[in-house]
């Protein structure tokens, strides 16, 4: 008989705690190697190690708190709907949310108070800010973040980023210190301090005047069916849910602040970035996922330089013996979902070859004698003989390409969601006659490789452009058969492969080799889960430049080639950037989305 861990034991208190804090039982807390992240009812929270240090255990907490108060005290619908279009100006207005709701909890409890600063502290440490060495290096929303955090909670900037914060305190207080004071008054209504914070970006020249919340009913429901307007914020300090809540915080001695993937874009579910873990070779990337703002005509896209970008075959950067583990992996996590697997297939075999069974015309004076209606001429004799012809439906020949993401953020369940995904679609295909190709897109290094270093050395010009080496990856050609090809897509589990992703390009590549296929139809599926991010990129050039090429890229695709472009997000919306997609938390969705877009996109002209 099994004897439950102190681990485990930590795991269910810290899930208590987290249903009795967000107000819902169905919430489960999960541990994670990767970036800690909210997805749906599911809090994945660093994992301490089993002797519970207690620094990593406030870690732990701090994050569960955080993602449990966001469940408690955030309306995504209502923070969503007025939420500027700068990317800026959205990532400021996402951090001083976040600064809103944890408050709310730091104030409420000292236990929670702790854990919060803990975790806090630890997303602080990789946060740009601290290595500013001037103004313009530092990023505005963690500065306003870090003196709006000091003004409601009474609590100091950490040492590490009191210098980047020093370099814009002046100019921030000069403009925005009275709407400090007024967001303080406003914590437990989300409608007050979102109307506030808007008048704070104004005030910081960070939005215009137009661009002013409208009007909001006076209570509504989000998508979740809870009230827009947040009364219970009020209910955390008495009654039976704040002695909830005390319960709870008691059972944890308190819960700490969360994690910093939440602070950059912590309403962005749908457009949330998520700061990473220490990757083997630098920092995970953070995935804005932001809205986007066109920029003028005479944006200019560029690369320093593509000497170090290469195009390679999933099989060149793996021997064959780790490539058959690789694989064995990846069939495991397949294993229990054979039944998904054939339903899926079946499903989607039945709609694509419904569109290429041949049909008759009947009652034809010539053709095939009609048997069925026989009958009527027995009857009747004076009846002439009915006869058929038989008409084939035209279905086009068509070959689909399945871009695949794979950048750091999607490291664990993402990439596994997306491997398995590609396999099942693959197959599928395949059983129906559509050839498919499957691609990969990611940098051969964090922090621009030899790109950047060649940049350095050349006197480190402004505005350089992409400042990455790309790494373009083809898993499976179209005209090569699935099994074949089925052990190259366990690449995308081995550690280290995942770095970052410039988008706009990897589309422009998997487009431009469908081009050139001979097919009628041509379909281009983008596997993602969010925006375009490369920090030696977006280190030197605007905050919005991978984000507005691929904005631009897509737009083109989608009104002026002969592809036709879906892309599937995993665990993110990307409708933001796609016209036509689907979002999908789990491989088990599959079968409730994916057929009916990649069905209708089969659909006779």
């Amino acid at each position: 008989m099994s004897v439950e861990s102190p681990l485990d034991r930590f795991k269910l208190a810290l899930t208590g705690a987290a249903r009795a804090i967000g107000r819902d039982a169905e919430s489960e807390v999960v541990w994670t190697s990767d970036a800690p992240v909210l997805a749906g009812k599911t809090l994945r929270v660093p994992m301490p190690p089993r002797t519970l240090p207690a620094d990593q255990v406030a870690e732990a907490r701090g994050f569960a708190d955080s993602f449990a108060l966001r469940q408690r005290h955030h309306n995504l619908a209502l923070h969503t709907r007025n939420a500027p279009a700068e990317p800026s100006a959205r990532a400021c207005y996402d951090a001083v949310e976040q600064v809103r709701y944890e408050a709310l909890g730091a104030n409420s409890y000292g236990g929670m108070r702790a854990n919060l600063s803990a975790a806090h502290n630890v997303r602080v440490a990789s946060d740009p800010i601290t290595r500013a060495a001037n103004a313009e290096d530092v990023p505005l929303q963690s500065a306003l973040a870090l003196l709006l955090r000091e003004k409601l909670t009474g609590q100091p900037i950490p040492a590490n980023a009191a210098a980047g914060v020093d370099l814009v305190r002046g100019w921030i207080e000069d403009k925005a210190a009275g709407d400090f004071e007024r967001l303080a008054q406003s914590l437990d209504d989300q409608k007050a301090f979102q109307s506030l914070s808007l008048d704070m970006l104004r005030h910081l020249e960070l939005v215009q005047a137009e661009e002013a919340p409208d009007d909001e009913p006076e209570s509504g429901e989000d998508e979740d069916g809870k009230d827009e307007t947040p009364d219970d914020d009020s209910d955390d300090k008495t009654g039976d849910d704040g002695n909830q809540m005390q319960v709870a915080a008691d059972a944890q001695d308190g819960e700490g602040e969360d994690g910093e993937q939440q602070e950059i874009g912590s309403e962005q579910e749908a457009a949330d970035g998520e700061p990473g873990d220490e990757g083997e070779e630098g920092m995970m990337p953070v995935r804005p996922n932001r809205p986007w703002t066109d920029l003028p005509d005479t944006f200019d896209y560029k690369v320093f330089t593509t000497a170090f970008d290469e195009v390679v075959e999933a099989q060149d950067l793996c021997d064959y013996e780790e490539l058959d583990r690789l694989r064995a992996y990846l069939d495991s996590q397949l294993a229990g979902l054979a039944g998904i697997v054939t339903r899926l297939a079946n499903r989607l075999q039945r709609r694509l070859m419904a569109q290429q069974n041949r049909s008759w015309d009947f009652d034809q004076e010539e053709g095939l004698l009609d048997a069925a209606r026989l009958a009527r001429v027995i009857v009747s004799p004076g009846h002439s003989l009915s006869y058929k012809v038989e008409h084939e439906q035209e279905f086009k020949d068509t070959v689909v390409t399945l871009l695949i993401d794979n950048s750091g953020s999607m490291r664990g369940r993402p990439i596994s969601i997306a491997a398995i995904s590609a396999d099942i679609l693959a197959r599928t295909l395949e059983r129906c006659g559509v050839k498919v190709e499957i691609l990969g897109f990611t940098t051969r290094a964090w922090k621009g490789g030899q790109s950047r270093e060649r940049w350095l050395a050349d006197g480190k010009q402004p505005n350089p452009g992409r400042l990455n080496d790309l790494r373009h990856i083809i898993y499976k050609k179209a005209d090569e058969p699935m099994r074949r090809a089925r052990k190259n897509l366990g690449l995308m589990m081995r550690e280290g492969l995942l770095k970052e992703n410039i988008d706009g390009e990897a589309l422009l590549w998997a487009h431009e080799r469908l081009l050139m296929r001979p097919e009628d139809r041509r379909i281009l599926m983008v596997i993602s889960d969010g925006a375009p991010v490369d920090d030696s990129t977006l280190s030197v050039n605007n905050a919005g430049y991978l984000e507005t090429h691929l904005r631009k890229v897509i737009d083109w695709i989608e009104r002026q080639s002969p592809v036709q472009l879906v892309a599937i997000g995993i665990g993110h919306d990307v409708t933001r950037y796609y016209k036509r997609a689907v979002t999908i938390m789990d491989v088990e969705q599959l079968g409730g989305t994916i057929i009916e877009q990649l069905a209708d996109l089969f659909e006779v002209d």
